[in-house]
């Protein structure tokens, strides 16, 4: 049946409209994200994305780089399927390291059944009595001794699991944990522990800059970074401070507001395929080194 005239018309302007007005969006978000970069730290100028949400992975390889750590062992808990998040890259550069998270991953990380490897999957909701032991057993599923880098987003009680950890003397050379950046400093602000917490949108989740930045202090680390959108704060040893002298010392400057409009940016690439990660995990289970470090 032959479309009424202005029905077909009307399906060309959507069809010639839409994508140039999606492209126009993406221009304008990219020239935003740029813009907003110009931040007082110079380490939040180094944000890019590779497969981190926002510009997570950018600022990670430049305090790696400052630290002079070319490879190490990352952990991350809250992974969501695994084809977003702040370790990937990592594994991209041939780190070894273990995910822990409550969902099926998006992909097979061994896709060509190495017998032994260097990256373990844990499926497990996490509580703050099963953080530790979740985290031994991920060291001893790929033989490793200790984490250099350790990454937290569960949405919610974020602050008790990295409190946790911490006075179990797990003390890698980095945190990367989600803040609430809504509470600005020097608000200091954290929901009540619930291990069955799920977010549900609104700004009951996690904990304020201020809050973690008074836990990581008396536990011998110092705020590095705020990455652009003001979703993750990057804390690092008190004894790297001398290579980041560069960075403002108060947290009034090292904030970063919230500015998730950019989430996502648009500026990692084409969008990430099973294909192209399943190749990273496969060339890091391959070649395997198992012992102690």
């Amino acid at each position: 049946m032959e479309q009424p005239p202005t029905l077909e018309l009307y399906n060309h302007f959507l069809s010639t409209l839409l994508p140039q007005l999606h492209k126009t969006h993406l221009i304008g978000r990219y020239v935003g994200s740029a813009a907003l970069q110009n931040h007082l730290n110079p380490l939040t100028n180094c944000g890019c994305k590779v497969y981190s949400q926002n510009d997570e992975d950018g600022i990670t390889f430049e305090i790696l780089r400052r630290l002079g750590l070319q490879k190490g062992v990352f952990a991350e808990f809250g992974v969501g399927n695994g084809m977003e998040n702040n370790t990937l890259a990592l594994a991209a550069v041939g780190w070894s390291g273990f995910w822990v998270g409550a969902e099926d991953l998006g992909f097979n990380p061994n896709p060509k059944a190495a017998k032994k490897l260097n990256f373990h999957y844990q499926k497990e909701w996490i509580s703050q009595s099963n953080i530790v032991n979740l985290y031994q057993r991920g060291l001893a599923q790929i033989e490793r001794a200790r984490c250099d880098l350790i990454s937290l987003d569960l949405d919610g009680n974020d602050f008790y699991f990295v409190d946790e950890l911490l006075r179990s003397g797990i003390c890698p050379e980095i945190f990367i944990v989600e803040y609430n950046a809504k509470f600005i400093p020097p608000i200091r602000f954290k929901i009540e522990y619930n291990d069955q917490h799920r977010w549900t949108g609104d700004d009951y989740f996690g904990a304020s800059l201020c809050s973690f930045f008074d836990l990581f202090e008396a536990h011998g680390y110092f705020l590095a970074c705020c990455n652009v959108t003001g979703s993750n704060a990057f804390f690092v040893k008190n004894q790297y401070k001398k290579l980041f002298e560069d960075i403002p010392e108060r947290i009034e400057k090292l904030y970063a507001s919230p500015k998730y409009f950019l989430t996502g940016l648009d500026v990692g690439g084409h969008p990430t395929s099973v294909k192209a990660i399943e190749t990273i995990f496969s060339t890091l289970n391959s070649g395997i080194e198992t012992k102690l470090e």
